[in-house]
């Protein structure tokens, strides 16, 4: 009977694996890069793997406010809490903006984890409408939509962008921080490859020194799976209830397409993370317009009429 329980005791050994870093036991293994990590040495990792990206785009530079955007998502909120612990050791200040899109039932849950979460780490926090900026919710946009070629997430994420320039405007903000990971990121340069919208592609360049108002993304060469254990290990409050319109495009078709070929070729999506840095810089370089004032709301474009004028247009004209 002893000699069966030492038998069990050995096997449940041999299972424990102890952390590369430390001694104690491992909870994640990276299987892109063999690392077996605990708990804490593996936060210490996500926590290094932004401030590298941060530090290699030169993304936030001393004494500036960072306007993060927060949906109350995991990736925002795990943003939020990165950015954060590094403005203690580092020269910088953050405020915290959430866009209300207006979508009923869905934002209400996110607003509350947002200003919960933003309260307990004493960071400023304000709420931007659609409605307030363009008169329009997202609902009755997409009630206003005669084309079913125009996609809730084409509006949504056109009237995202120009709500995020205003935001930070607003508060006089040096930069944007969004929470868009390694996973985003491919499936936006498929989605846009896809559709044939090359210039796009050219958008994706992490180094956005050259623009005015800096779009920067802190997680992009984080794998979303990570950020969701982060956010897990950390107890992190997150919204779980995932936005009624994101299946009528084709990102999720996509996100299962890359996991499997993630599952099967581990480290994959690092080597095309590596493929899109390349492609998008060349782009962007080709594709170069002089930034104008759009005739009809004063904003800067590249063409006559801004992305928001045209789609609003679109929208009450059909």
């Amino acid at each position: 009977m002893f000699r069966k329980q030492e038998d069990i005791n050995n096997k449940l050994f041999k299972k424990i694996v102890k952390c590369d870093k430390c001694e104690n036991i491992t909870v994640y293994s990276r299987k892109y890069s063999g690392e077996n990590l605990c708990s804490q040495c593996f936060s210490n990792s996500i926590l290094r793997k932004a401030a590298k990206t941060i530090s290699k785009y030169k993304m936030i530079k001393n004494n500036e406010l960072v306007c993060v955007a927060v949906s109350g998502g995991k990736d925002s909120l795990v943003l939020l809490n990165v950015l954060n612990k590094m403005s203690k050791t580092h020269n910088f200040r953050l405020f915290a903006v959430t866009i209300d899109e207006g979508i009923p039932g869905y934002r209400d849950e996110a607003l509350k984890i947002v200003e919960n979460f933003c309260a307990q780490l004493n960071i400023q926090h304000k709420v931007f409408s659609y409605k307030k900026l363009f008169d329009l919710t997202l609902e009755e946009s997409l009630e206003l939509r005669k084309d079913q070629k125009l996609s809730s997430c084409s509006i949504c994420g056109t009237f995202r962008r120009r709500a995020l320039d205003h935001a930070a405007k607003s508060i006089n903000a040096d930069v944007i921080a969004t929470g868009h990971n390694l996973d985003d990121v491919l499936q936006t340069f498929l989605i846009n490859t896809l559709s044939g919208d090359t210039t796009k592609i050219g958008w994706m360049d992490p180094d956005t020194s050259s623009n005015k108002l800096r779009k920067i993304k802190p997680l992009s060469e984080i794998y979303e799976s990570e950020i969701v254990f982060y956010a897990f290990t950390n107890n992190l409050p997150f919204q779980t209830e995932p936005c009624p319109h994101m299946d009528e495009g084709i990102r999720t078709e996509i996100r299962e397409f890359l996991n499997s070929l993630e599952s099967n070729h581990s480290g994959i999506k690092n080597n095309m993370y590596n493929s899109v840095l390349k492609i998008s810089k060349f782009v962007k370089n080709s594709n170069h317009k002089e930034k104008r004032n759009c005739s009809v709301c004063g904003n800067e474009c590249t063409g006559n009429v801004c992305s928001v004028c045209k789609m609003i247009t679109r929208l009450t004209n059909e």
